[in-house]
């Protein structure tokens, strides 16, 4: 099972919503000096609160892993992990390790991070591509998304796996059957890494 979900943190009411979360992400959300991250903040817990709720997973208690990911600690077999980018949040559930990231896609994105970071293959791809930066989004979201699946994070090295985009997105010499799910959401890109492949994710146009 995998549940995908974003919202547009635009349409939030802040002050509605800071009412909403519980005391610790309130100190998290009153850390941020401007708005836009107090949104993000805010919003990315009430988006998870929302889908965990649709898996009647009540008072769930969040705790750290080793490298920073985050878990629930009181129920088995549920796992989670949210992004958030500009003006969008998401959210990705599964019965099973889950990644899932969110960046907007900057025409403007300097190449060379690719270059020097990507695999050679996929910088190669990426610059053959009629469109770089658009290429170059799909290759950041699918590898992040996998890194956030490993619990590692950026303690795993972007250039240490290849992500093969084909008709089927999928890992080189991939030992563990990794699924990948890949949305163009509008001036964004998300993905998912996990078990499962789905062609739904879900758009909130309100959290409360």
């Amino acid at each position: 099972m995998i549940r995908l979900a974003y919202y547009n943190v635009e349409n939030l009411d802040l002050k509605k919503g800071y009412e909403l979360v519980p005391d610790k992400r309130k100190e998290k959300i009153d850390f941020y000096r401007f708005d836009k991250d107090k949104k993000l903040s805010c919003g990315a817990y009430l988006l998870l609160q929302k889908e965990l709720n649709e898996e009647d997973i009540i008072n769930p208690e969040f705790e750290i892993g080793k490298y920073g990911k985050a878990y629930i600690s009181n129920y088995e077999d549920i796992y989670f992990n949210i992004s958030h980018s500009g003006k969008i949040v998401c959210c990705a559930i599964s019965d099973r390790e889950v990644g899932v990231d969110v960046e907007y896609n900057d025409p403007e994105i300097d190449l060379s991070i690719a270059k020097n970071y990507f695999y050679n293959s996929e910088y190669e791809n990426i610059m053959k591509s009629s469109l770089p930066s658009n290429e170059f989004f799909k290759y950041w979201v699918l590898k992040e998304s996998y890194m956030k699946y490993t619990g590692l994070g950026f303690n795993l090295d972007l250039n240490s796996f290849e992500i093969i985009i084909d008709k089927e997105i999928k890992l080189k010499n991939d030992k563990n059957n990794i699924k990948f799910n890949l949305f163009d959401l509008g001036e964004y890109k998300l993905a998912s890494a996990g078990h499962f492949k789905t062609k739904n994710i879900k758009k909130y146009r309100q959290l409360y």
